[in-house]
């Protein structure tokens, strides 16, 4: 666990609402909608895929997934152009099964809730490596809480 300063980045997501139950599904189809468009756009990502959280209603969470990209694209359906915004963020890397992410979260809830530090009312995950390539036990995901200025 870390406070770390990240650098803005321009994206491509679909923001939409689902349950914590269907999201697995929701994004496998996110994710094959944005690759589409990618290749319409003769673009392609340029880190790793995310998924920002608007809220925490596991029965409605009001997610944006999305890969980042080099210059900002032009709107097309569902998908828009966004970013993921700059500054300080308190990270951690989960290790293991999308399953498992309680692990890590839980530590970083308390962190923030013992030092009082004051984060956005929104956070994101990084995937940084491709579960399609990675054992689930070897997946990596970034947990970002960005602080509050």
């Amino acid at each position: 666990m870390e406070i770390k300063e990240r650098q803005e980045e321009k994206t491509v997501s679909i923001r939409t609402t689902v349950s914590l139950h269907n999201l697995p599904d929701t994004l496998t189809e996110v994710y094959g909608e944005l690759m589409e468009y990618l290749q319409r756009q003769k673009e392609t990502m340029t880190g790793y895929p995310f998924v920002m959280y608007h809220n925490h209603d596991m029965e409605a969470l009001d997610i944006e997934a999305g890969f980042p990209v080099e210059k900002v694209l032009p709107d097309e359906g569902r998908v828009r152009a966004s970013r993921i915004p700059g500054g300080k963020v308190l990270s951690a890397v989960h290790t293991g099964p999308y399953t498992t992410l309680e692990k890590s979260y839980t530590p970083l809830m308390t962190h923030i809730e013992e030092t009082g530090l004051k984060v956005t009312p929104w956070m994101y995950e990084l995937y940084l490596n491709c579960p399609d390539e990675t054992p689930p036990e070897k997946l990596q995901t970034e947990i970002c809480f960005p602080l509050a200025e």
